[in-house]
């Protein structure tokens, strides 16, 4: 079963809620971060690192003495990372989404593969958890390359044997949240009770449905703000699987580091609870573990 946890917005409480799950889940699980531009699930699980390398896409050079000048690579680049300077033809590395349709459409050989680095992606053991997550390259602008890089990577850890999947999300909807949910048997959006937090609960839930997951949602920092969060999951029938109450020793665990379920009284208990809403939202999955 691969659960993505997933939120609208950043800073409605994601990160706490994956490591939580991590913690209080009972069969085999891997702990993965996707959120490669700012991963942080690694400060609060504490991984030890058993491993790592550097991810690296496949992307065109230019051997001059080869090329005649024919626009072919540039014509067929939808990005503009080739274009032509007079005769010559220019790469552009940071532009290109590495589709390699540049160096088929050559016919002379003079686009060769080169290789640009995207971050770095490492793995571990948190506890009795898996931990695989990325990193993306300071001044790297494309996430979802290395977002593929750590997605296979799980995806051959995961043939490997017989193991429960959390992905710590990207915050948002674009193409860095759709690709970290892609491979999800459920979706977990989290929210908090506040105008902005509905605002983008929608926008999650309109870009998510779309998959066809089944979604739940948990509402963090209950009792805050007021009820129209509930309302509207009541309204379009989103599940809420928990609510977390707002209280100071959520906020200063937190602010340690600290994984809510292990260290705040009450906590373990809910996130139990939570862990056996996510199982029931994909019952096929669920009858095959019994």
């Amino acid at each position: 079963m691969i659960v993505a946890i997933a939120s609208g917005k950043g800073g409605t409480g994601k990160t706490t809620v994956a490591a939580s799950l991590v913690y209080v889940w009972k069969r085999p699980v891997m702990a993965v971060d996707l959120d490669v531009e700012a991963p942080n699930l690694h400060l609060f699980l504490r991984p030890e690192i058993g491993g790592g390398k550097t991810a690296r896409l496949e992307v065109p050079e230019v051997d001059g003495s080869l090329c005649t000048g024919c626009g072919a690579c540039a014509d067929i680049c939808q990005f503009k990372a080739v274009t032509l300077l007079g005769d010559f033809p220019l790469v552009f590395p940071e532009m290109c989404h590495g589709c390699g349709g540049c160096m088929a459409v050559c016919g002379t050989g003079a686009l060769r593969p080169g290789f640009r680095d995207l971050g770095d992606v490492t793995w571990g053991t948190a506890g009795n958890a898996m931990f695989l997550m990325g990193r993306l390259r300071i001044g790297e602008a494309m996430s979802p390359p290395l977002m593929r890089v750590v997605r296979t990577h799980l995806a051959l850890e995961t043939a490997r044997r017989e193991i429960d999947v959390i992905i710590d999300a990207p915050p948002g909807t674009s193409c860095p949240a759709m690709s970290a949910v892609a491979d999800a048997d459920a979706i977990v959006l989290v929210t908090e009770p506040t105008p902005f937090g509905l605002h983008d609960l929608r926008l999650a839930r309109e870009a998510f449905s779309r998959l066809n997951k089944p979604m739940g949602v948990v509402v963090n920092r209950a009792g805050s703000g007021d009820e129209k969060v509930g309302d509207y999951c009541r309204t379009t029938g989103l599940p809420i699987l928990a609510e977390i109450p707002y209280q100071r020793r959520s906020a200063e665990a937190y602010s340690r580091g600290e994984i809510i379920a292990q260290t705040v009284p009450g906590q373990f208990d809910q996130f139990v609870d939570l862990a056996e809403s996510v199982e029931n939202l994909v019952p096929v999955l669920e009858a095959c573990h019994a």
